[in-house]
């Protein structure tokens, strides 16, 4: 087990910090973040993990107390607002209470895998915490946690019940220069509490997946598509799908379980090609239905187009193209051209499945930019569905929102 005297500890004495009247708005009316230039005032320099209280000009009120995070532009990241509450395990504790009575209703469906803590919009601004079966994976995407980290634990053990608990740092924290999580003996993948093998196994709609909770993307499967993937399960029967970036396998799994005729699965990942076939064969599919693709997805989806391959399902699920602001112009570019690939590849009762997972990328702008990308093709789509987010990632705030998908089909065709 971890040695979390390791640790730094919390300041004794906190924060006093006044801002803006354009922030003081922004945090009465909920939203969890503190920009750098919005601090106006603060009582001395901070560490990453101090508590900063936030007072309003005029009266000296309570408005808000958060991690001081002094190597982000979002300064403080707010864990209590409106009311002045002590930060403390039994802050976490009852914190973390909450958030798994939202996900009750999953739970009851026979789920046993889905993120448990969805940061800002669950009260943990810049974490996540995602459950596997029995194994926890606490995902970090700020060192102003580190202080707060040991009672965390304890929080997660007295609110909880798991048998494993999994550390994953972002990549900012992995590529960070001072490398402050290392200096205090964390790595991403490190095992806190418990034994586990790397491999997790749980049920999601009926259905067993196993999830490299060490090494895997994010903390190791995409729950947030889970809604998603049971909409292609009732669409895909006696359908050929096509899944590009398939990853593990999530969508292909769920295509079989809905009676597809077979799938093609294209991520450039060998590794995640090989877990796919690891899921596909845990729920007792016939290997023969599905065809493994190793490939780039553009270069894969233009072989097949040039192979004249038609498909009755297509799913496109890539990854975020546009994290910042400056990739916007390329993210785009590359959503069009996903779109112009996918399209001669659908038979005549085809469906289109496009999804993005960029938060700067709207819904509706998401559908513009699918819709026309098709008319520039000479197609005409019709969305006949555009889900977002489950219930295991609230939208407690506007930048919490980021996945979308566009359900489509050729304009006319209606089976």
């Amino acid at each position: 087990m971890f040695d979390f005297s390791k640790l730094p500890k919390p300041a004794r004495k906190n924060m006093s910090v006044r801002v803006k009247p354009a922030a003081e708005h922004a945090l009465r009316g909920g939203h969890p973040w503190v920009f750098e230039e919005s601090i106006v005032k603060q009582s001395h320099l901070g560490s990453a993990g101090d508590l900063a209280v936030i007072y309003d000009r005029d009266k000296n009120n309570f408005l808000a107390v958060g991690l001081y995070d002094p190597l982000s532009p979002i300064r403080i990241k707010v864990l209590q607002a409106r009311k002045p509450r002590k930060i403390n395990r039994q802050f976490f504790i009852d914190k973390l209470v909450a958030a798994q009575k939202k996900r009750d209703p999953l739970i009851s469906q026979g789920t046993t895998g889905y993120r448990l803590v969805y940061g800002e919009s669950d009260g943990f601004p810049a974490l996540v915490l995602d459950r596997y079966g029995n194994t926890l994976v606490l995902k970090l995407y700020t060192t102003a946690w580190l202080a707060h980290l040991q009672e965390l634990v304890a929080a997660l053990q007295e609110a909880l019940v798991f048998d494993a608990l999994v550390l994953r740092l972002s990549r900012a924290l992995q590529s960070d220069r001072l490398n402050v999580a290392s200096l205090y003996g964390l790595r991403d993948g490190q095992q806190l509490l418990g034994e586990a093998s790397g491999t997790a196994q749980f049920v999601e709609g009926g259905l067993l997946f196993a999830a490299d909770v060490r090494r895997g993307h994010k903390t190791g499967f995409f729950f947030d598509q889970r809604e998603n993937r049971q909409r292609v399960r009732g669409l895909a029967e006696g359908r050929r799908v096509l899944d590009v970036f398939s990853y593990t396998g999530g969508f292909s799994v769920y295509a079989l379980a809905g009676g597809a005729r077979s799938v093609t699965a294209l991520d450039i990942s060998q590794p995640a090609l090989e877990a796919l076939k690891n899921n596909v064969a845990l729920n007792g599919f016939e290997q023969t239905r599905v065809d493994l693709l190793p490939a780039d997805a553009f270069a894969g989806l233009r072989g097949l187009v040039e192979a004249r391959r038609k498909f009755g399902l297509v799913v496109v699920d890539p990854p975020a193209f546009a994290n910042r602001r400056a990739n916007m112009g390329n993210a785009v570019l590359a959503y069009r051209r996903l779109v112009e690939l996918a399209l001669p590849l659908l038979s005549d009762d085809g469906i289109l499945v496009m999804s993005s997972c960029s938060s700067r990328i709207s819904c509706e702008r998401f559908e513009q930019l699918v819709t026309r990308a098709a008319a520039v093709a000479g197609q005409e789509l019709e969305v006949f569905a555009s889900p977002t987010h489950g219930l295991d990632h609230p939208i407690g705030f506007p930048e919490a929102a980021y996945l979308k998908a566009l359900f489509c089909r050729l304009s006319g065709n209606r089976k």
